[in-house]
């Protein structure tokens, strides 16, 4: 198996869930990876369980200063970047009356100014030909309530990926959107909700989805495979909804 042979892939977010299993998944289809994330102890953990040719490295994407320190690391270690994969982000929730600045800041620092951040950076050492993707959310589409903040957030990103998509468009760099919807990843335990009440969240967003369940990592991560590889090479500028159904009923 070797769709991403030699391809150099940093990812944002992938000390855990979606972000891990695509590097997993990105390693052992022959790919040189850029691991991210901001918890030290977690990326040790990650070292662990990986085989292939890779790097970690500790950034923080809402800090503008991390995102130029993970697209140097990566480019020290491997060169020019093929594929980009903005993964990391925060869903807290927070209904309207109860949003600070804080809240709004947390959210859109990490899901909004660290993908365009790293965008910016990653573009010089980005070769022709390259693929960027980002994670965003049928939240884009269907309205949840808490997650006032959490869905501007994601509108705002896939926004961008449109802008995105046709200002790079003579360097043949395809960029293209993965829209989960409820993917069971540690994000949700990091909501702040009761433990009863993420349970009873949970079985309310299974209840809407027509296959009747969560979906996985792993089957986040094949998506992103495919639209990283050349099996994709004419996809672009797309939002692709990987939810069981959701957002079409």
């Amino acid at each position: 198996m070797s769709k991403l042979k030699n391809k150099v892939a940093v990812i944002t977010g992938a000390n855990s869930g979606i972000g891990l299993a695509t590097a997993k998944l990105f390693l052992k289809e022959g790919a040189k990876v850029v691991i991210s994330g901001r918890r030290q102890e977690a990326l040790n953990e990650v070292k662990e369980t990986l085989e292939g040719d890779f790097i970690t490295v500790l950034a923080d994407v809402s800090k503008a200063e991390d995102n130029t320190k993970l697209i140097k690391e990566a480019t020290d270690r491997f060169g020019n970047i093929d594929i980009l994969f903005l993964n990391a982000g925060i869903a807290p929730i927070a209904p309207t009356e109860t949003i600070d600045e804080h809240h709004y800041n947390d959210v859109f620092n990490t899901n909004v100014k660290g993908p365009i951040l790293a965008t910016k950076e990653a573009l010089p050492h980005l070769n022709d030909g390259g693929t960027i993707l980002f994670t965003g959310s049928i939240v884009n589409q269907k309205a949840f309530d808490g997650f006032g903040v959490y869905s501007a957030s994601k509108g705002a990103l896939r926004a961008y990926s449109k802008v995105l998509t046709s200002e790079v468009k003579s360097r043949g760099i395809r960029v293209n959107t993965i829209a989960p919807g409820p993917i069971d990843t540690p994000i949700y335990g990091k909501m702040g909700l009761p433990e009863d009440v993420l349970e009873e969240t949970g079985n309310g967003f299974a209840a809407m989805v027509p296959l009747g369940r969560f979906g996985t990592s792993e089957e986040i991560a094949k998506t992103a495979l495919f639209l990283a590889s050349d099996d994709a090479s004419y996809i672009n500028g797309v939002e692709l909804e990987i939810d069981g159904g959701m957002s079409q009923i």
